[in-house]
């Protein structure tokens, strides 16, 4: 049967990608949430047209929807049950250890009336991290919360050096939102993206009625001629 991915082009559903596939699944599609004009993805405010260019890289088909957060799951649920229309079964989620996400995302499935699945949940940072450098991983981190780190560490690669210089409280995966990325190289890629990270940019933004700042970086698609093409939100 037919699978798709959660996507938000990040490196926890990258990896989760490559776990199923190579398990023998076929992950066809990449669902991703867009905000309510459908400029930005939820969270990692990547643009549509990088999020189109990554799946489609990744040999996934992607799908948009499109949801203020007040009516986000109604719309995911929606957005869900249409890919079950498509004949998709099982729904794939990058999620590791957070109880409350995984109630929400089996919720949402059966709903729809598919499964959810998450290959990397409960596993060891260290391993996961691991894996994923052992898998060639090129990533850019888009998006930090002010409230964890500095901004000036959005923009930069996620590699060694970045996972070295986080604060000990820091989760190693930014699975508590700390920090998200956007995979631009690595298994299931070939050449990978030519994508780069401009200057940062900070925004405030309302979460669980509370104010929080955000530090984003807008990422660059560079074309054939040397010249930068930007996909600022």
């Amino acid at each position: 049967m037919t699978a798709a991915i959660s996507w938000s082009g990040g490196k926890d559903g990258w990896l989760a990608l490559a776990r199923a596939r190579a398990a023998g699944r076929e992950v066809r599609y990449a669902l991703t949430m867009f905000d309510e004009d459908g400029t930005r993805s939820r969270s990692h405010a990547v643009p549509p047209e990088l999020m189109t260019l990554q799946a489609r890289a990744l040999k996934l088909e992607p799908v948009a929807a499109q949801a203020p957060w007040q009516d986000y799951e109604e719309r995911l649920i929606a957005a869900l049950r249409e890919l079950s229309r498509r004949g998709v079964d099982t729904v794939i989620f990058g999620d590791i250890d957070i109880p409350d996400h995984r109630a929400f995302e089996e919720r949402v499935c059966a709903a729809a009336g598919v499964a959810a699945e998450l290959p990397l949940w409960q596993q060891d940072r260290a391993v996961l991290v691991e894996e994923m450098f052992g898998h060639g991983i090129k990533a850019i981190v888009v998006t930090t919360d002010d409230r964890f780190l500095a901004g000036e560490f959005c923009g930069r690669m996620f590699d060694r050096a970045f996972l070295a210089a986080l604060p000990p409280a820091v989760d190693r995966c930014g699975e508590n939102g700390e920090f998200h990325t956007f995979v631009i190289g690595g298994t299931g890629f070939g050449a990978g993206l030519a994508v780069t990270a401009g200057p940062t940019y900070a925004r405030t933004a309302q979460f669980a009625g509370r104010s929080v700042g955000y530090h984003f970086a807008p990422l660059r698609l560079e074309t054939r001629d040397a010249a930068a093409v930007s996909l600022a939100p």
